[in-house]
């Protein structure tokens, strides 16, 4: 599986994974941004596009134009890969192999009218819109706190990371988001369009000069200076460990531990501590899991997760609040399992046969694929699908107790009741 690159404009780049193993034709636009004061205005601004443009101004235009493209499908997402925002918009439609028309034009066309011929109405967007897109991103922040194990990794991530940019939630503030209007926002928009990097991912059966040419007659921008988005920060020591506590209406305990593994995300060392944190805490076969949920029976559930575009590793875990100290002791004993090399074979070769079915299972998905080779080029890598099976196949038990002599505690979260 192989990918090519083209570029289609000043900080435009199109990358085309050809083959025809989907009956789909996948574009993924992705707009990159820096995580800042702005957050709010740029995590709106997809779904007011998604609204209306000039040549289809109602989304019941859009959703019927999409039905006349053999039901194809459009979708928008907002998130961060490390201190990068990411504005993602995801076209998929019929190979054209298989239907009577060849709608691959018309895609491009659909998906480029979005982006960059926008419904303005005096010099804004439509006023209607953008109040009741930024009624549904308040709506959306404000319920962040009903969803408690993610709003618990959330809250660590913020204490962890308070004085850096990666604390700033991927959709901003309420106080941000009642400062956008239609005018100010539209402003915001020209600039985004201008000045930041734009990466184009297309999955399927289709030539590079084909979906070129097509972009470059329907994606022109004039660009001015592209602003540079510089790698995330990743190496911080810890002076001191935080022990935070938020007292909330809940009856079970939502603990999380925050470490920091000194590994950027281009690193080889990045492959033996993503075998690590599955033996730590990835299945039903890890440490955390038989020891901390089976055998003690302190916790509902103790699973890890990697930011690798932000060097932290999380343990997330619910317990019963009078188990806190308890269950505390026991996590922390299994990382210190690892760091003394114990690792059993069940635990290892486990992890590794579960990381190469998820991997093998991202080639099933054209958008992640394209996720995929997005994560390379940030990390400045260009490993193939395969290549990185490969590396995690490479990694040693050796390889892992290494990897863990760097990780270190920052950030201990409690969500207790009130």
């Amino acid at each position: 599986m192989s990918i090519l690159k083209a570029n289609i404009g000043k900080g435009i780049n199109l990358y085309v994974s050809q083959m025809d193993k989907f009956k789909t034709l996948t574009i993924n636009i992705y707009i990159n941004n820096r995580l800042s004061n702005e957050t709010a205005k740029f995590a709106l601004l997809p779904s007011v596009l998604k609204r209306g443009n000039l040549n289809y101004k109602t989304y019941k235009e859009i959703t019927r134009h999409l039905e006349e493209l053999y039901g194809a499908t459009f979708s928008f997402s907002v998130y961060k890969k490390g201190e990068r925002q990411i504005a993602q918009f995801r076209l998929e439609i019929t190979d054209s192999s298989y239907i009577k028309d060849d709608i691959t034009e018309d895609g491009v066309k659909f998906i480029s009218d979005i982006l960059l011929n926008p419904l303005v109405v005096n010099n804004g967007f439509d006023s209607k819109y953008v109040q009741q897109e930024k009624e549904k991103q308040k709506n959306l922040i404000n319920s962040r706190i009903n969803e408690k194990t993610k709003y618990a990794v959330d809250r660590c991530i913020e204490e962890m990371c308070k004085d850096e940019d990666f604390s700033i939630y991927e959709l901003g503030s309420i106080d941000d988001v009642d400062k956008i209007d239609e005018s100010n926002l539209y402003e915001y928009y020209k600039k985004v369009i201008k000045t930041l990097p734009v990466d184009i991912y297309v999955v399927g059966n289709v030539s590079v000069d084909k979906i070129k040419s097509l972009f470059d007659k329907y994606f022109k921008i004039d660009r001015t200076d592209v602003v540079y988005i510089p790698d995330t920060p990743i190496y911080k020591k810890v002076d001191q460990v935080k022990y935070v506590q938020d007292q909330l209406d809940v009856t079970q305990g939502k603990l999380t531990l925050g470490f920091r593994t000194n590994v950027k995300p281009g690193d080889d060392e990045y492959f033996p501590l993503l075998v690590l944190s599955g033996v730590l805490g990835g299945g039903p076969f890890s440490k955390l899991f038989m020891n901390v949920r089976e055998k003690a029976s302190l916790a509902y559930y103790a699973q890890t997760r990697l930011e690798r575009f932000k060097g932290l590793m999380l343990i997330m875990s619910g317990i019963e609040i009078e188990n806190y100290q308890k269950a505390l002791d026991i996590i922390l004993k299994q990382v210190e399992e690892i760091k003394n090399g114990n690792i059993s074979d069940y635990e290892f070769d486990s992890t590794i046969k579960a990381l190469n079915t998820s991997m093998n299972s991202v080639k099933d998905s054209a958008t992640q694929i394209s996720d995929f080779y997005l994560s390379q080029n940030l990390s400045h890598t260009d490993y193939s699908i395969d290549d990185f099976i490969s590396k995690i196949n490479e990694v040693t038990k050796k390889d892992i107790v290494a990897v863990s002599k760097n990780i270190q505690l920052d950030t201990v979260y409690f969500m207790t009741k009130k």
